[in-house]
């Protein structure tokens, strides 16, 4: 683990243009197949649908993050959907990924929020692990279909 992933961690919303650039950067280790201008477009075009991004830092240096919406659903009520989340990979297994969703549990609670949810990739097992830590339950199969 990086030396500069071992300091105070500090997690919040995106406050400025170059921290959604340093956001971008570590987000294209979770969607590598766009492009770093693809990837802020897309950020951009979410977030003005709602999208939002928390960020975890140390040392002033953007080292992992959450993309995420709020919304209302029948079957989950008001509830925040986690997109995207994501730890550098030279600071996986520091407390930044769990520092995320502790922030995601308060920050929806802080909403209104009766659930968190988020689907992982079927072969994600490390991942799989850590949600399963952070107490969420496998609920369901996703579906999907190429249009």
């Amino acid at each position: 683990m990086d030396s500069l992933c071992v300091d105070t961690l500090q997690v919040g919303l995106v406050a400025s243009d170059g921290e959604l650039e340093a956001a971008a950067d570590v987000l294209l280790q979770l969607r590598s197949f766009l492009t770093r201008e693809q990837i802020l477009i897309r950020i951009r075009q979410q977030m003005s649908a709602g999208y939002q991004l928390a960020i975890a830092t140390r040392n002033n240096r953007v080292i992992a993050v959450a993309g995420f919406v709020v919304a209302r659903k029948l079957a989950w009520g008001k509830h925040i959907y986690v997109d995207d989340l994501v730890t550098s990979a030279d600071c996986r297994s520091g407390g930044a990924g769990k520092a995320l969703i502790d922030w995601l549990k308060a920050f929806g609670r802080e909403q209104g929020c009766e659930q968190l949810h988020l689907d992982s990739g079927v072969e994600r097992f490390a991942a799989h692990r850590f949600y399963l830590r952070e107490g969420f339950a496998i609920t369901s199969h996703h579906f999907a279909l190429s249009l």
